[in-house]
């Protein structure tokens, strides 16, 4: 997918940032911050316990453990991409020293670690990347002590605003045929991005054993003026390193020459114009 997708490590620091201004950045940098404060605070983390932030990447809530505890809890960051792991421990070369973290190459899936290790088990925007998601509950709850925490961010991607509902029919060009590739797709059992739901994390998580489950969904409604430019980036960054963008979702319905158009029009319509769109988030809790 290119230089600037070449894998996770990357994308994390350029590709998902490639259609924002320095003012946006900044803004989603806050936003992440909040979001890791949340969870910290979710995860009640006390002095002596055994910590992992699975699907690390570049290790926004391991890094909120390390500058509250530093040496007083042991901390895991465990990704399944050696890539974020090395970048990671570049992060920590550059900081303080600390003598209770260890790095674990492991797939959420099948977590290489023994039963009733962790006291706290947490992710942020992990689970949006893997297709089958029961088995990843089960292992959070294998890998946790009784009464251990699994807690956790998710955007619900498949409740966020779509280009279709941005402008109306007047303004688009076969507009109806795709809003209704747009909604399809938006939909798709087989897309890990989309299928899934509150509902069916609760169900998730009580599937593998879990009590006093709490899956609290936050509606996020935000204002901004997309450049023409970053319109486009739209279509033509990928959602992750090993994800189909937008463009090439909208190619297995229609010809290139088509969907080109579609964009254009996209760009004319919203580009440097104020939009107002809601993005679903979901803030996990759950008691082993």
């Amino acid at each position: 997918m290119g230089e600037i997708c070449k894998n996770w490590s990357t994308w994390l620091k350029k590709t998902r940032f490639s259609y924002m201004n320095e003012v946006q950045v900044q803004q989603t940098l806050n936003w992440l911050s909040a979001i890791r404060d949340q969870v910290l605070l979710l995860a009640d983390i006390k002095k002596g316990q055994k910590i992992a932030d699975f699907g690390c990447g570049s290790g926004l809530l391991g890094f909120g453990v390390l500058e509250k505890f530093e040496n007083n809890v042991e901390l895991i960051f465990s990704d399944k991409f050696q890539d974020c792991l090395d970048e990671c421990k570049n992060i920590l070369a550059q900081s303080s020293s600390v003598n209770n973290v260890k790095f674990l190459l492991s797939d959420v899936a099948d977590i290489k670690l023994e039963s009733n290790y962790l006291d706290r088990a947490m992710t942020r925007s992990v689970l949006v990347h893997i297709k089958e998601k029961q088995p990843v509950f089960n292992e959070f709850y294998r890998v946790l002590k009784p009464e251990g925490l699994y807690c956790a961010f998710e955007p619900i991607i498949s409740e966020n605003t779509r280009y279709y509902e941005l402008v109306n029919e007047s303004q688009i060009s076969d507009y109806k045929e795709f809003a209704a590739a747009e909604k399809e797709f938006m939909e798709n059992p087989n897309d890990p991005l989309v299928n899934f739901n509150a509902q069916s994390l609760d169900k998730n998580l009580n599937d593998a054993g879990f009590n006093n489950v709490i899956v609290n969904v936050q509606a996020v409604t935000s204002k901004y003026t997309p450049s023409k430019e970053a319109v486009i980036s739209w279509f033509s960054a990928p959602p992750a390193p090993d994800q189909k963008t937008m463009k090439q979702r909208f190619l297995e319905y229609f010809e290139e020459k088509k969907v080109d158009n579609f964009i254009l029009e996209i760009q004319q319509t919203l580009g440097d114009k104020e939009i107002s769109v809601s993005s679903n988030t979901a803030l996990i809790k759950a008691v082993k």
